[in-house]
């Protein structure tokens, strides 16, 4: 089963830098004149306008398909009502032509003064360009990342956090004000079996000889980093001999559903020797000492939350029992062996979910629940999930348990994350968080740097599979995306930086005045991409798309490359020479920008 959940918005985003109102123009333009078609009886309707920006300079710099939308409603072949709408179009200074193209696509061609006032914009507003508030300051949270704190962050976390980080600043960037939250999961059974690890390991180191369970977490590095941090602190006040640890505790089945009991049976055995302070003494040295861990990785990973909740804080405020009771009250519960069950089929889930359990305990199913519906009390106006795609069978009974609650589960937005492939020397690299085999999120970014790190996680589409390259990501190359961006990045301010060394100085405002000198063909696609850049910073936040920033710079940095190799950029003619120094000035900054929406650096060299 694939799902794939898209982030969709009771509004249409702008569709350009509030600076910057071209295509709105276009838009304004064609509704004037389908305006007049109606009035003058050809149609009685005007659909919603999809202009486009097209990909190919020949075509103009924005196409619209309104007549081909319009053909069946006029009864006439839409090239014919193409003609009629351009008919019906006022003049405009920005528009040197218009077009109609194969079945009927009208293609609009910018006045070259139109096109050349983004330089002036990207130089003016800086790091500030590309920003606006399209999304009015919406209220939204998104949750990332969220991994048990039983052991170190992996690569398969990496991407998740790449993309959450990535996506938030996107978002600001559009006006959203956004909280990134992580939800610890620091309560339930694989917390139990951390615990219960770290004092087996423990007593390990205490000399004590006793088998380690087959599923309990095996780590050498940090289970006995805690466990004799704890023997330091603490001394032998924990220690048990071997036979009061494991007298008449099942046998370990490894392959076998035994090792289930086991594992529970050796949690049950730690708690009732050590006592509850005991107990909570080594759950909670293993909890803050993973814990803290991972909030330093995140931190230099570059993905920072304003707020850690905690899974337990749900049972401490009694929110987990107030959820149920509330479906109870509304009729949605209902008891079977000794179990209370959630009606979610009624809602659309394939199969009715157990909340609390026959032994009184709640599930994880009810936690979520309760944790959901705080989400929304704490006053945001929509909910983002990012969650691995191991996890697609939750999403029904959330947004069912919201809908129960006389919550809108279309508020709630829940995206989904396949965990990357790590590969070096061609070989797949194997990782399991309970046999301590994997890759380090940290070792990661210690072998690659955190700019290709981030920038690799957020290359593809978050629901495509994703091979990530060690070997590549380090490499200083072409073939290397982020290098090749960089790279763009220093070569304009290598060029900046030799103008005092050759004693010429870059005048802005005679650049200004002088863009029209800019028709070589390099020249006129660099700055149609520049122009491009605050629609794709829009799409990519409203889509929950950042891939699509990531192709855009790439682009960039390809325009910027050839035409450096094709044109000097310092030379004698100083009209010429400040307007393309204004244009690579812009060029830089945009680059700069984009970089910084996705958390890596824009270095001066390289």
């Amino acid at each position: 089963m694939t799902v794939k959940l898209t982030l969709t918005y009771n509004r249409t985003p702008p569709k350009k830098h509030e600076n910057r109102p071209l295509k709105e123009s276009i838009e304004s333009l064609l509704g004037q004149a389908l305006e007049q078609l109606i009035s003058n009886g050809l149609i009685e309707t005007r659909p919603t306008l999809q202009i486009t920006r097209t990909k190919d300079a020949t075509h103009g710099d924005f196409t619209c398909n309104v007549a081909m939308m319009l053909a069946k409603q006029a009864g006439k072949p839409p090239r014919d009502v193409a003609q009629a709408i351009i008919d019906a179009l006022e003049p405009d200074d920005a528009i040197d032509k218009i077009e109609i193209a194969g079945p009927g696509f009208i293609n609009f061609f910018l006045a070259q003064a139109s096109t050349l006032t983004i330089i002036n914009d990207i130089l003016r507003d800086g790091e500030d360009f590309g920003r606006s508030n399209a999304a009015h300051s919406e209220k939204v949270q998104i949750e990332f990342v969220s991994a048990n704190p039983t052991g170190p962050l992996h690569v398969g976390h990496g991407r998740g956090a790449a993309y959450g980080a990535t996506l938030a600043s996107l978002m600001r960037a559009v006006g959203f004000e956004v909280d990134c939250e992580y939800y610890v999961n620091d309560a339930g059974r694989q917390m139990n079996i951390l615990a219960t690890s770290i004092w087996l390991r423990y007593l390990q180191e205490s000399s004590i000889e006793i088998p380690f369970p087959s599923n309990g977490y095996k780590s050498e590095a940090y289970i006995y980093d805690i466990a004799r941090t704890i023997q330091a602190e603490h001394g032998d006040i924990f220690v048990h001999d071997a036979d009061a640890v494991m007298r008449d505790i099942p046998a370990d089945e490894p392959d076998g559903g035994d090792k289930e009991t086991h594992i529970d049976a050796l949690i049950g055995r730690a708690r009732s020797l050590l006592g509850e302070t005991g107990y909570h003494s080594i759950f909670k040295a293993g909890l803050e000492t993973i814990l803290d861990d991972i909030r330093e990785d995140l931190e230099e990973f570059g993905v920072h939350y304003e707020n850690w909740y905690s899974e337990q804080s749900l049972t401490d405020r009694n929110l987990i029992q107030d959820a149920v009771d509330q479906l109870q009250e509304a009729g949605h519960i209902y008891e079977d062996k000794g179990a209370l069950w959630f009606r979610s089929t009624t809602f659309g889930d394939e199969k009715d979910r157990v909340v609390i359990r026959d032994n009184g305990q709640g599930t994880y199913f009810a936690s979520d629940i309760a944790y959901h519906l705080d989400k929304f009390d704490r006053g945001y106006q929509r909910v983002i999930n990012i969650w691995g795609a191991d996890h697609h069978g939750y999403v029904p009974r959330v947004k069912a348990a919201l809908t129960a609650m006389g919550r809108d589960e279309s508020k709630l937005d829940i995206l989904l994350v396949q965990f990357a492939n790590l590969y070096r020397n061609g070989e797949r690299l194997q990782m399991s968080t309970r046999s301590g085999s994997f890759v380090t999120l940290r070792e990661l970014r210690e072998e690659v740097g955190r700019d290709a790190a981030r920038f690799f996680y957020v290359m593809r589409k978050c629901e495509q599979h994703m091979d990530f390259d060690l070997d590549l990501a380090k490499s200083q190359s072409n073939d290397n995306p982020v290098y090749y961006i960089q790279y763009a990045h220093a070569r304009i301010c290598s060029v900046l930086s030799q103008l005092s060394e050759k004693q010429v100085t870059h005048d802005v405002v005679n650049g200004q005045q002088h863009l029209d000198l800019l028709t070589e063909k390099h020249e006129t696609e660099l700055i149609s991409k520049l122009d491009a850049y605050a629609d794709i910073v829009n799409k990519a936040a409203f889509n929950a798309e950042p891939h699509l920033l990531v192709h855009y710079l790439r682009e960039l940095a390809n325009l910027l490359h050839s035409y450096y190799n094709a044109h000097q950029f310092i030379i004698d003619d100083s009209n010429l020479r400040d307007a393309r120094l204004n244009l690579i000035s812009a060029t830089r900054q945009i680059l700069c920008n984009g970089l910084t929406l996705l958390g890596v650096s824009a270095p001066a060299k390289m």
